[in-house]
């Protein structure tokens, strides 16, 4: 049941009130009404903290200053800026955006929210995002932390993933943005809901004292803001197991390209197999016997679903071998490796090493 005593009309008013006086305010993507760098900003932040991605957004930037540069470069110049962040298709869906809109767009924007939905990578909440701080547009968002300040202030019970649960939630957000003022500063009140999230509506001990939503607010009020969002019935994570092979020659380490879509898809990284029979027959395959390649300290890597345990094999290859690398494989020069698109464990193991 909603709260009966939520102030929807008042609701903006006060999220944009408090965002003026002490929301976040010098993020790297604020104060522009470039929708390029919006939507990159809005790309990168999903599933991703603020922090991590701040970093990374001013090095992409530096590099692919707008949608143009980043349209007419390959996915392979692309790949090494995101290398780290993770969720690589969103890369992907990036990179075939940006020649969506300088193909079918001129290299602009669409400024409606039905035709951002409909460029790749782009979902309801970026679209609208990205209509409100680039266009001025009048339109609700949910990422995970305004579900988050929502379901505690309207008393919203149940999975946020489930369709009826997620459908509550955007009917209030719509409810909230129509009873805004017609001079609302909608851009204002959305960015008051994220920051709210991030900072004093948290996961575990929400400031409520501080909160500009908290006289009645149904989860303070019925002192339930733990039980808020509805917590999921979490399944043991899987675990799976692989071997790495670190070859070296003549100053280079062998990489290969993983297939897209998949794991680190675009990304380059280090000869994997799933038993050690495969690894003998690569070794065989360089004119090595398995007693040649050397154990390292193993690692393990967690994935949203499931958890890899990487063991690590050192080897080098002779300068007289005849093998030749196979079609996604190719040497890369150790000296090299600081700009290759390499996902973040494979930095870890090769930092070891080189």
């Amino acid at each position: 049941m909603l709260n009966p005593i939520a102030d929807v009309a008042g609701f903006a008013r006060r999220v944009i009130a408090w965002q003026r006086e002490s929301g976040r305010h010098d993020l790297p993507w604020q104060g522009t009404r470039d929708p390029y760098r919006i939507w990159l900003s809005e790309i990168m932040l999903q599933q991703t903290q603020v922090a991590t991605v701040a970093g990374y957004y001013t090095r992409f930037l530096q590099r692919f200053p707008d949608v143009a540069s980043l349209a007419r470069a390959s996915q392979d110049d692309v790949m090494p800026y995101w290398a780290g962040l993770g969720y690589y298709a969103r890369a992907r869906n990036l990179h075939r955006c940006a020649r969506t809109v300088l193909e079918q767009y001129d290299g602009r924007f669409p400024h409606g929210i039905d035709d951002l939905g409909q460029l790749p990578g782009i979902g309801r909440s970026t679209a609208a995002a990205i209509a409100v701080f680039a266009f001025g547009a009048r339109h609700p968002i949910m990422d995970g932390n305004v579900k988050r300040v929502f379901t505690r202030y309207f008393g919203i019970a149940g999975d946020t993933s489930r369709r009826a649960v997620e459908q509550s939630l955007w009917a209030a957000a719509h409810s909230v943005v129509a009873a805004a003022p017609a001079k609302a500063d909608i851009a204002a009140y959305i960015q008051g809901l994220m920051d709210l999230g991030a900072s004093l509506c948290s996961r575990t001990r929400p400031r409520c004292d501080a909160c500009p939503l908290a006289s009645d607010c149904y989860a303070r009020r019925t002192a339930t803001q733990g039980d808020f969002p509805t917590r999921k019935n979490r399944k043991a994570r899987p675990e799976r197991h692989c071997q790495m092979l670190i070859l070296r020659r003549d100053g280079c380490v062998l990489l290969e390209q993983r297939p897209a879509p998949g794991i680190w898809g675009g990304l380059w990284s280090l000869p994997q197999y799933d038993d050690p029979e495969a690894m003998r027959t690569a070794l065989w395959n360089w004119g090595l016997a398995p007693a040649q390649a050397s154990p390292l300290e193993g690692l393990q890597h967690a994935f949203s679903h499931f958890t890899l345990h990487i063991e690590p094999w050192l080897a080098q290859a002779g300068a007289s071998s005849l093998a030749q690398p196979a079609p996604a494989q190719a040497w890369r020069r150790i000296d090299e490796l600081d700009s290759a698109a390499l996902p973040a464990p494979v930095k870890k193991l090769l930092a070891r090493v080189f």
